[in-house]
């Protein structure tokens, strides 16, 4: 059995989730935590991405692209205030200022209450107080605003999947998949929650390894997932894989 590390992959650092008008983280797996969505840029609906914080992880997206055959939405205009004020936020989430982020992201819930990604950022702020019931009401007003939007269903996954609701996490998770299928954290947690929670080890393989088909750089450690799996299976190993495990 391969060793594997558990815990938070992505503790370096979080991500200023979303642009405003985005319609569109021992022995065991790590479980997928927030920051596997935390560090991932929300698009808006043309494909601007959000920005990071000092010390994050490289995003293996850049934006969210439609699914084959669906058109984009038209970009949203995004009034100069409300500009103003999400970089605001994003300077106070770059400072580690959360107090001061929270303030400017609440200040444009009730100015701009239509903007789903002052939501997402709240609760990403949130979770990381543990305050994780506030965490869910701001992602599930975000969904109310754009129910397809990838980034706060693999957000909401993330947080049934702690709270032991995983049929409600894949839920979460393929829905997230079904508005952008090259979204590849969410094929990450669903991943994770198949192999580690669900035991369903072929549906995690697929899962796996659609995010390192997606993923910008090479994962190591899932490909030695895979690898791992393969062989539980009784499924041939792929050559970049045994050699990705077994290089010194």
């Amino acid at each position: 059995m391969l060793s594997r590390r558990s815990g938070n992959r992505f503790a370096c650092g979080l991500l200023v989730a979303a642009v405003l008008a985005g319609c569109s983280t021992g022995g065991s797996r790590p479980a997928p935590v927030a920051e596997r969505a935390a560090n991932e840029p929300i698009a808006s609906s043309n494909g601007e991405a959000g920005a990071t914080l000092p010390g994050a992880a490289a995003s293996p997206r850049a934006g969210a692209a439609a699914a084959p055959g669906m058109p984009m939405a038209p970009p949203v205009e995004v009034p100069e205030r409300a500009m103003a004020g999400y970089s605001l936020a994003l300077a106070a989430m770059n400072a580690a200022d959360w107090v001061e982020a929270e303030l400017e992201l609440e200040q444009l819930i009730l100015e701009y209450a239509s903007f789903p990604g002052p939501y997402i950022n709240l609760a990403i702020l949130y979770r990381r107080d543990g305050r994780v019931d506030e965490a869910e009401n701001a992602l599930n007003q975000a969904l109310l605003i754009a129910p397809d939007h990838p980034i706060a269903n693999n957000e909401l996954g993330v947080l049934l999947r702690e709270r032991g609701d995983f049929a409600e996490a894949e839920a979460a998770y393929r829905r997230a998949i079904a508005a952008d299928p090259s979204y590849p954290l969410a094929r990450y947690n669903l991943g994770v929650l198949m192999d580690l929670y669900l035991k369903r080890e072929a549906d995690a393989l697929a899962q796996y390894e659609a995010y390192l088909s997606l993923a910008s750089e090479p994962d190591a450690e899932v490909q030695r997932w895979v690898v791992d799996l393969r062989r539980r299976l009784g499924a041939p190993s792929q050559p970049e894989q045994v050699a990705q495990e077994t290089r010194p």
